[in-house]
């Protein structure tokens, strides 16, 4: 898997480029239609791309499609799993927190991510079995014990997900009575590299969207946390919800969600 790495990161920093140019801090749309048209326009040119390049470097690999996420991947063979354009909501407001974010899965895990960030140029890499990486420099989790000291962090439910918001309610409540600091952001990939990175502590999150997650599942673990289901149980690419924590915290953070 190391081999890949570096055509992997050209392709996520190529894809990324395009982005910039289409990018400015000034960016504030006056409504919801331009939001759109202005994403579609980001993804019409990344995504395309960005799926050429990957497919040349690992041709035999399929892809995680729209229907695919919310059910387990066969056993059998690698797949992609991409958000040319994670963070896309955050571009089209001129924030710059959105990211290319590129995992290779194998079978039920992912194997090797690449997530780059062009505002600031910032690239995260991780090979399973090799280490979590920012720019080179290893990645630690959090060495921290009690939640009454940990910054935890959930995703917000996707739109017409109706069926997790009272989940996320109740998991926010909850969390809030124990930990030190809760938030609620998109998109998933930034808090889960905090994780990674030992700034978060905890990310939890319901119904999560399978790219979203997949580089920051990767990355944690490398990196020495604990990623599950929200229960404790084995997470594995599909699942309808996802825990990943400093190893300290675990136990602690499953008690409060389940």
């Amino acid at each position: 898997m190391t081999n890949l790495l570096p055509a992997v990161t050209t392709a996520a920093r190529e894809a990324g480029a395009r982005l910039l140019e289409l990018y400015s801090p000034g960016a504030r749309p006056p409504g919801r239609d331009d939001m759109f048209i202005a994403g579609h326009r980001n993804e019409d040119a990344a995504g395309p791309p960005l799926r050429a390049a990957l497919a040349s470097v690992r041709p035999e690999a399929r892809w995680v499609e729209d229907d695919d996420e919310a059910r387990p991947l066969p056993d059998d063979g690698e797949w992609w799993a991409v958000d040319a354009v994670e963070g896309n909501v955050n571009h089209v407001h001129g924030l710059p927190e959105w990211c290319v974010s590129i995992t290779l899965l194998r079978g039920f895990e992912p194997v090797l991510t690449v997530v780059h960030q062009p505002v600031g140029d910032h690239t995260w890499t991780a090979v399973r079995g090799g280490g979590a990486f920012l720019d080179g420099h290893r990645l630690r989790a959090s060495a921290k014990t009690a939640l009454n000291a940990a910054i935890t962090v959930t995703g917000q439910a996707e739109a017409a997900q109706t069926g997790t918001y009272h989940r996320l309610g109740d998991s926010i409540t909850a969390m809030l009575a124990e930990a030190l600091m809760v938030k609620a952001t998109v998109p998933s990939t930034f808090p889960m590299l905090l994780v990674a990175g030992g700034q978060n502590d905890v990310f939890w999150q319901f119904a999560p969207v399978l790219p979203g997650v997949a580089a920051g599942a990767l990355l944690i673990g490398e990196a020495g946390g604990v990623v599950t289901r929200v229960d404790g149980r084995p997470w594995r690419p599909g699942d309808p919800d996802i825990l990943a924590t400093a190893p300290g915290l675990h136990r602690a953070a499953v008690d409060v969600l389940s």
